[in-house]
């Protein structure tokens, strides 16, 4: 398929700025694949389409501050560090994006407010992307608690057009979250409850982890019409034994397997046997799901309203049929669903 297949407009006032007030109370919106039949609901009522012997698989990944600001030495120009991934913990590198890039040259040294952490650029990567190592005198428990102290909490500034809030370090975050790692996070776990986990589990439906630190590459423009030129960035990943035997159980006596997001989705398809069922795995993955694409694992997604041209709407299109999701999509604008991270849920059965 091609990059234009997926172009469309949204209007800005249905990107959302603020989750709802309530997790569990976006809007859902339900997809039949076999009726093509189109239901409007809230997300709670979600329950009503699982039952014994159904799993949730849930990205369990942890959103950190990942957005640093500091001042530059000497000039004291104000610079904004973006944490992208540990590269060694020992010597603390750290593979980021900075802004004002132009300004940031190897062997500058940034200071961060008022504390003991100070950085220094040691290598170029791309044109805003830079190695900087963090000089840093205290434990690794100190550093961290350092920047968690320090970082803003990363959501998408160019996306979401509003200064981060404090409400942001909850709401930007699953209930279930655990394993520290992104720097986005995977929205459509943002949608559920304590209160809507219980009562999935008294019908009988189970909850099952897995673990994908979601990067910025997840949202990186698609510059390519070609869309089979495109590379993703490579996430790290981890399934577990536990979640692998609860999901084959689940498609052994054909039940549901619900993949609560396109990370997830990306994330389970990984890492499939020769006939067909999830395996226990970690590593890296830079899969990228377009149409037509067989899925082995998932037969149903849960998965937020995304932006045009972007990889998570292609993934979505390639598990709903692409006919279906751009008809969809257009009703979504007609009835003014919210989009992206902050915004409503869709269904896919």
């Amino acid at each position: 398929m091609k990059l234009s297949d997926f172009k469309f407009d949204v209007p800005k006032k249905l990107i959302s700025l603020y989750p709802a007030a309530n997790r569990d109370e976006s809007r859902l919106m339900v997809i039949h694949r076999k009726t093509g039949q189109i239901e409007h609901r809230l997300f709670k009522e979600i329950i009503e389409y699982f039952g014994e012997g159904d799993v949730f698989v849930m990205n369990n990944t942890k959103v950190f501050p990942a957005r640093l600001y500091g001042n530059k030495e000497k000039t004291g120009a104000k610079i904004e560090v973006f944490l992208l991934r540990e590269l060694n913990q020992e010597l603390r590198l750290w593979d980021v994006l900075v802004d004002p890039a132009r300004k940031i040259r190897v062997g500058n040294k940034l200071y961060f407010g008022d504390s003991d952490l100070v950085a220094e650029v040691i290598d170029n990567t791309t044109s805003r992307g830079r190695t900087i190592r963090f000089l840093f005198d205290g434990t690794d428990e100190e550093f961290y608690k350092t920047i968690d102290t320090l970082g803003e909490t990363p959501i998408l500034k160019e996306f979401i057009d509003r200064k981060v809030e404090a409400e942001d370090r909850e709401r930007y975050q699953t209930i279930f979250a655990k394993h520290v790692g992104a720097v986005a996070a995977p929205t459509a776990g943002l949608h559920f409850t304590p209160h809507l986990l219980k009562r999935l589990e008294l019908k009988g439906v189970e909850i099952s982890p897995i673990t994908l630190h979601v990067g910025l590459g997840t949202f990186r423009q698609v510059d390519v019409e070609d869309l089979t030129k495109h590379k993703m960035d490579s996430e790290n990943y981890d399934i577990p034994e536990a979640t692998v035997e609860l999901v084959n159980k689940a498609l052994d006596n054909k039940k549901r397997v619900v993949s609560v997001g396109t990370t997830t989705l990306k994330t389970i398809e990984s890492s499939v046997t020769a006939n067909g069922r999830l395996k226990a795995s970690s590593g890296w993955t830079d899969k990228f799901i377009i149409p037509p694409y067989e899925f082995k694992i998932a037969n149903s997604l849960i998965t937020n309203f995304h932006l045009p041209e972007s990889t998570l709407l292609m993934t979505a299109s390639a598990f709903g049929g692409y006919d279906l999701i751009m008809k969809a999509y257009q009703e979504a604008i007609k009835e003014k669903y919210r989009f992206f991270s902050y915004g409503d849920a869709m269904l896919i059965l």
